[in-house]
């Protein structure tokens, strides 16, 4: 696969990253492999930087509660990647993907960016602006997520919602062996403090069974 081109302009998060200093390897969960799914973009969006709900210039939001994602990306040590190119997509707020048979597009969000990459700092820190994940047809609400390092995609998952109840009979996520590994891929959208418009947060962290030394 074809790496896409490097942003060129990212919504950069002001929320803070919490550090757990000291995580012992042997502490760290690899993050499950999953299905990358038949909807990654078919024809990537004229904007594809890290800023999902506004395209460009637009004055336009997307409609749908605002999420704010970041994490960080480690190898299997616990060392941080540096300049891993983290992607994502999902639906809209209709449960419309972008790929052209990812929905009736008649129901499309068009100010809804749909994919959007970012490029690790130098702790292995990213950080996107999207939309809380909606379910549907089939589906639990999930994030699609790719990581590639050293022009090779490394993982390929999916983020989950914690206490979403579809979760329990998600046939993807159920092919996950081991609660340990199944939970890592379920976090918590928590509500902002003093957001005035319902916006939440959620921490993903991506461990990768690979090392930039491998």
């Amino acid at each position: 696969m074809n790496l896409p081109n490097l942003p060129r302009r990212g919504f950069v998060s002001s929320l803070p990253f919490f550090i757990t200093p000291g995580l012992m390897a042997e502490a760290l969960t690899l993050t499950p492999k999953q299905t990358e799914g038949p909807f990654y973009p078919d024809k990537m969006p004229l904007d594809t930087d890290n800023d999902l709900i506004i395209i460009n210039d637009s004055l336009t939001p997307a409609v749908g509660t605002v999420a704010y994602l970041n994490g960080k990306v480690t190898d299997f040590k616990g060392n941080p990647i540096r300049n891993a190119l983290v992607e994502i997509w999902q639906v809209d707020n209709n449960g419309v993907y972008l790929h052209s048979r990812g929905g009736k597009r008649d129901k499309l969000d068009s100010n809804f960016q749909g994919y959007g990459k970012f490029l690790t700092d130098s702790k292995g820190n990213y950080s996107f602006r999207t939309l809380k994940p909606s379910p549907y047809s089939g589906r639990t609400p999930h994030i699609h997520m790719a990581v590639s390092a050293k022009g090779q995609r490394r993982l390929t998952t999916q983020c989950y919602v914690k206490g979403e109840p579809r979760n329990k009979t998600d046939f993807i996520l159920k092919r996950v062996k081991g609660a340990k590994e199944r939970n890592s891929l379920i976090v918590p959208f928590k509500p902002l403090p003093n957001s005035k418009v319902g916006e939440t947060a959620a921490r993903f962290d991506i461990v990768l069974g690979w090392t930039p030394e491998s």
